[in-house]
């Protein structure tokens, strides 16, 4: 079992963000990750690129479930108003 702070860490030992939130109950996490390293991917290159950071975490099954957001920060900003 993971505490959302770890899996906060790896994120951002892995990635530049310019946001991160991540919220969980131990066994399934959810995050919004607004990051440079997503101008010109699509979606599943950008999902591609955070699961790759955790690779090791879900191989071990220390990680189980995390649904997550990829976002530019101008697409961050737009959402947010």
């Amino acid at each position: 079992m993971m505490h959302p702070d770890q899996i906060k860490q790896l994120i951002l030992a892995g990635m530049n963000c310019a946001h991160l939130e991540l919220d969980g109950d131990g066994h399934h996490f959810d995050a919004v990750i607004v990051s440079d390293e997503f101008v010109g991917k699509s979606r599943v290159q950008r999902q591609q690129r955070v699961n790759q950071i955790l690779k090791e975490r879900f191989d071990s099954g220390e990680l189980h479930a995390l649904s997550f957001k990829t976002l530019t920060p101008e697409e961050w900003s737009v959402s947010r108003g």
